[in-house]
């Protein structure tokens, strides 16, 4: 259960979540569980490795997504527990459940794919009801500028938060730094940033080298969950100073 002390808890400067997407098809991903630092690790349901990089990832007290595919506008294959357009909603929720049931130390959801099926706000509405029940938020992958995850989960009361970088679309060393670089001024701009990554021979080779640096660099890497609660803080602290402003 995703719960919130906001009193408690203090709000550190520049902090960074990097999502490692797309777990779960080979057993290479398991050499990902030996980077340094508090990565989160997304994992696509049903599949071959799912289970034990799980397990493992868990006794490393490691933080870990549901990777849910969700349709996209190419129509490109998505695999199993899938969730698309042409679905009930019974179908819909019954999917989403039975892939979290088989994950049960997820702490959220982000979309793989899903440039189609995060537009429609109808999906979205029966995508957060089942997060909203399970207490777990939801992560916008943001593969479309129109996406209505974010709102919808708004008006639902789920916790949400979105990605700003995605570090490896191009696997060069110059593209990595280029994108990592991106990354650390957005954290420094705005206090907290989030990247998704995959599981690439490069992105693991790089992340290897750069991650031991982050810490000496004025950068702290945490769950993607202590950042939808350095969110949530930061909301609630403005709230009060507008009542605040409000009461003089």
């Amino acid at each position: 259960m995703l719960i919130f002390y906001f009193a408690s808890i203090d709000v550190k400067a520049k902090q960074i979540a990097i999502v490692i997407d797309d777990i779960g098809y080979h057993q290479r991903d398991l050499e990902f569980l030996t980077l340094p630092g508090q990565l989160s690790y997304s994992i696509l349901p049903h599949t071959p490795y799912s289970q034990i990089f799980a397990t493992l990832a868990s006794q490393s007290n490691k933080e870990l997504l549901l990777h849910v595919p969700m349709q996209a506008l190419n129509d490109k294959e998505l695999g199993p527990g899938a969730l698309t357009l042409n679905m009930t909603k019974e179908q819909l929720q019954q999917t989403l459940g039975t892939a979290l049931a088989s994950l049960p130390q997820v702490k959220g959801v982000n979309n793989h794919m899903g440039s189609a099926l995060t537009q429609q706000s109808q999906a979205m509405k029966w995508t957060m009801e089942v997060l909203k029940k399970r207490h777990l938020y939801f992560l916008d992958s943001r593969t479309t500028d129109l996406s209505q995850a974010q709102n919808t989960a708004n008006f639902l009361g789920v916790a949400n938060i979105s990605r700003q970088v995605f570090l490896d679309n191009i696997t060069t060393a110059e593209q990595l730094q280029l994108r990592f670089d991106e990354l650390k001024q957005q954290a420094t701009k705005h206090n907290f940033a989030i990247a998704i990554a995959h599981p690439y021979p490069e992105t693991i080779a790089f992340l290897r080298k750069v991650l031991p640096q982050l810490s000496e660099q004025g950068f702290e890497l945490v769950p993607v969950s202590q950042l939808v609660e350095h969110k949530y803080i930061q909301l609630a602290q403005a709230e009060g100073k507008r009542i605040s402003a409000r009461a003089r």
